[in-house]
């Protein structure tokens, strides 16, 4: 069946592609439109993004390249022209000016869309990025240049940087030769905010650790509880997040160089992003600890298969969602990617048949529920204990204590004999009394079974019987046929015991042994001849047993 549903899945994807090559061969022009618009040259300098122009600026600036730095300020100049000489003056004063009190957006924040962010309420053509101060936003505009649309500074935020008031020996400052630097910043301003950064996470992390601590002496033997748990497994990754938070918060209100503050800001998102996953993760772990240990009490063992497969599609959607993030903040094209995925993905899913047809066996098994975690069952040749039933395989422990290895698509198809689904158990055993009694003996040998069978609770009356059912080779047979009304295997075998030696007990006392193979031989002793030639009658058989 899963194989069946693997292959109409299959001739789906393929028959939604088809259309999609089709137009492609009805329309060259249209195909090859596309293909010059792919080999069109990207922007020399990087504007055809807010981020990538913002990122490129601050390449610029940071290796002190303020004629470069020009070709970012739209100074009613075209996008290729030489920017005049006042445009490396500019760029120094947005330094400067950045340095002192200005702040830019973080990396991950700006729009990496060729038509920027067209939900900010600013004109489609304006992008925000960041203040110079408190009253002058830094906005870029996008205009057409020979390679497509760029963004540059706009002429209202150019028009303020002219206005501003700037020092002239920092301006003179940026003119002299560069000393003890690191990556276009002062090295003190890289100790300074990491310093700081070093700080804000530990004080984060000793108050987490407080926290924890009082909850601890104040909740004594209650600490194991769900409120501890999810505090101890959220508080780490959450100060670790938090601590990121005061940094960027803390770092745009001191005057370091907006380099240094930018490119951490940069890599501590990096960290954010890991914190936030790491914080999913941990409590996706205490959530669906607390709720398994909650069903397990109540003997809903298929919900707890069920949460430890939600389990791991979460695990797998953060990690995914982290490493798209990750992948976007380091400046890899992301949606790029994304797209290619979409094209492989027949490709992809016609040469995973089989993980494809796993994954569909999982989910028919949570579905249909054959078995579950703790069943004691027979899957094929294997007997043993379910221990997990996972996304691509389920494991079961054998008798011999290893585990064995099923894939769920092949698990899916086997024959599965579930034991711990039974709600009673056969009680069937065949007594065989010992032969010379009499019928009416062996009558009431059958009466004394029949009567122990009704007086039992756990026995269900309900077509519970003994019958003397044949004459066996060295007893007469007594068959009992009842069920065990427990369901646990265990307690079962401890009722079975208690019949067998109350049966015993009782057929000893009323004189009817329990018989053991035996077997009778017949002897006959010829009697030597008289003096006559006669044969000596026949001696009577002897018994040996």
């Amino acid at each position: 069946m899963g194989l069946m549903f693997i292959r109409l899945m299959l001739s789906i994807l393929v028959l939604l592609a088809l259309p999609a090559v089709a137009v492609a061969q009805s329309n060259p022009l249209a195909a090859a439109t596309s293909s010059a618009e792919k080999s069109k040259p990207a922007d020399l300098y990087g504007r055809g993004t807010p981020r990538t122009a913002v990122t490129e600026l601050l390449g610029a600036l940071a290796a002190r390249d303020y004629d470069r730095a020009g070709y970012y300020m739209d100074l009613g100049q075209g996008a290729d022209a030489k920017p005049p000489a006042k445009a490396a003056d500019l760029g120094k004063r947005l330094q400067i000016e950045l340095d002192n009190s200005g702040s830019l957006m973080p990396f991950a924040a700006l729009s990496n869309d060729p038509n920027g962010q067209t939900d900010d309420g600013l004109a489609l053509d304006l992008e925000k990025v960041g203040t110079l101060n408190k009253d002058n936003p830094i906005l870029l505009k996008q205009t057409q240049g020979p390679e497509g649309p760029i963004w540059r500074i706009s002429p209202e935020t150019v028009a303020v940087l002219k206005k501003l008031d700037v020092p002239p020996e920092q301006e003179a400052s940026l003119t002299k030769p560069v000393g003890t630097q690191f990556a276009g910043a002062p090295i003190k301003d890289w100790l300074v905010l990491l310093a700081g950064a070093f700080s804000s996470f530990l004080a984060l992390w000793l108050i987490s650790k407080a926290i924890l601590f009082v909850m601890r002496a104040v909740m004594g033997n209650e600490k194991e509880s769900a409120v501890y748990r999810f505090s101890r497994a959220g508080l780490p990754p959450l100060a670790l997040f938090l601590a990121v938070v005061l940094f960027n918060l803390w770092a745009n209100d001191i005057g370091v160089s907006i380099i240094a503050r930018q490119t951490l800001m940069r890599y501590f998102g990096i960290i954010a992003m890991i914190s936030l996953v790491w914080f999913g993760l941990r409590l996706v772990d205490a959530i669906t600890g607390v709720t398994s240990a909650k069903m397990a009490r109540s003997e809903r063992r298929q919900a707890v298969s069920v949460i430890s497969l939600m389990r791991r599609g979460a695990k797998i959607v953060l990690l995914a969602l982290a490493t798209i993030a990750i992948l976007d903040t380091l400046g890899f094209d992301v949606t790029t990617g994304i797209a290619a995925l979409g094209i492989g993905g027949i490709a992809l899913a016609l040469g995973a048949q089989k993980t494809v047809e796993n994954l569909v066996g999982s989910v028919t098994m949570i579905a249909d529920r054959p078995i579950q975690v703790g069943d004691f069952c027979r899957v094929g040749d294997i007997l043993g204990t379910v221990e997990d039933i996972g996304i691509r395989s389920t494991r079961i422990r054998t008798l011999t204590r290893t585990i064995v290895t099923i894939p769920n698509g092949d698990l899916s198809a086997l024959q599965i004999e579930n034991y711990a689904a039974r709600d009673r158990f056969l009680f069937n055993p065949v007594i065989g009394v010992e032969y010379g009694i009499s019928a009416a003996k062996l009558r009431e040998g059958v009466d004394i079974v029949e009567r122990i069978l009704n007086e039992h609770e756990k026995i269900d009356a309900e077509g519970a019987r003994a019958r003397f059912v044949a004459f066996g080779d060295s007893s007469l047979n007594i068959e009992v046929f009842s069920y065990i009304t427990v369901g646990d295997y265990a307690e079962s075998l401890v009722i079975q015991q208690e019949l067998l030696l109350d049966i015993y007990r009782r057929l000893t006392m009323a004189g009817l042994g329990i018989a053991f193979p035996t077997r009778t031989i017949h002897m006959i002793q010829e009697k030597p001849a008289d003096v006559e030639g006669d044969p000596k009658p026949p001696s009577p058989p002897r018994e040996i047993k």
